[in-house]
């Protein structure tokens, strides 16, 4: 007897997962520039670099986590910036040095993350705001606070701090980047393997079937807008503990509103949500941070780097939407 004759054997077989292409392509570009950056006399796979793409992944990383929640669920957020900004000062103003205010600190950051997140979710799903809309005009308003308020770094933040989540490795493994991966976990949990999880793709992937299908739409949008204020606030700290001090204008010169959807984006998940998930994110960024390293080791202009980003980006879109077109005819 055949398993395709016997439909309860199938569910005995293994099933084959395909590696995201995100992955593929980010071998590819290591081993090409790899190749590039020997020729030109560098080398790549160094300690220096590798533990520096980390440091760089750990950081945009923690932010595109939250993002992709978000837009999963079809929504957006153009806040995260400013989030991570006014995170950096709340944590090292608080902490000021003292190892003793660190966990106050840090639950006080999190904490207005969290308010900010709350404010996002509530203007999308109450009021019926534009997430884009929405969300960019809660960051506007961070941003004229931290303008009017600050004019550069501000706090220093616990010696602690710096020691541990800063610069502290295991190996050549950088301590936020396990963090980092502790997220992605978590979040690959929550998506696959609970209730909110379910709900909140199933939002993305069709609000009035959800809603029919018994889904409280908007209070799972409004989770998963506080889970991603929450994330930036937790980059927010890693950047603090780095610089050792607040920076108000940190989140929006390293563009990590726009890198954290780029990074969903290319690791797969559809901007219309539904689709997609954590790990095809975190291949995403790490893709943008090895292109960073390379072009880095290469002394390549900034205005090239951001032209070949951009042409990657588009690379991705393209593909994933050829693909679910032709998913779709068949």
């Amino acid at each position: 007897m055949s398993a395709r004759s016997e439909p309860g054997l199938l569910s005995l077989l293994p099933v084959r997962r395909r590696v995201p292409g995100v992955f593929v392509a980010l071998g590819l570009t290591l081993a090409v520039g790899w190749l590039v950056v020997l020729v030109d006399g560098g080398q790549l796979f160094n300690q220096a670099t590798t533990v520096s793409l980390l440091h760089v992944a750990a950081g945009l990383g923690l932010v595109a986590v939250g993002q992709t929640l978000v837009i999963l669920g079809g929504s957006l957020d153009l806040s995260v910036a400013y989030v991570i900004s006014l995170s950096t000062l709340v944590a090292a103003e608080t902490m000021n040095g003292s190892d003793g205010a660190l966990l106050p600190a840090v639950g006080l950051a999190l904490a207005v993350s969290a308010g900010v997140g709350l404010l996002n979710g509530l203007l999308v799903t109450r009021f019926r705001v534009n997430a884009f809309i929405a969300t960019l005009g809660v960051g506007l308003l961070l941003k004229g606070y931290l303008d009017s308020n600050y004019d550069g770094p501000a706090g220093t933040t616990s010696p602690a701090l710096v020691q541990s989540l800063g610069y502290q490795r295991v190996g050549p493994v950088p301590l936020s980047f396990l963090l980092l991966l502790a997220l992605t976990g978590a979040a690959w949990f929550a998506l696959s393997r609970t209730r909110f999880g379910h709900h909140l793709v199933a939002v993305g992937g069709d609000p009035e079937v959800a809603r029919l299908s018994g889904v409280r739409n908007d209070r799972v949008l409004v989770t998963a807008h506080v889970l991603c204020s929450l994330c930036a606030g937790l980059a927010g700290i890693y950047l603090a503990s780095r610089l050792g001090s607040g920076a108000p204008r940190v989140g929006t010169e390293g563009l990590y509103d726009l890198e954290s959807i780029a990074a969903v984006v290319i690791g797969g998940t559809a901007l219309a949500g539904g689709r997609g998930g954590v790990v095809g994110t975190v291949g995403g960024v790490l893709l943008l941070a090895s292109i960073d390293a390379i072009f880095n080791q290469l002394e390549v202009d900034a205005f090239f780097k951001q032209v070949i980003r951009g042409v990657v980006i588009i690379a991705a879109v393209a593909v994933y939407a050829r693909r679910a077109l032709r998913k779709a005819a068949s």
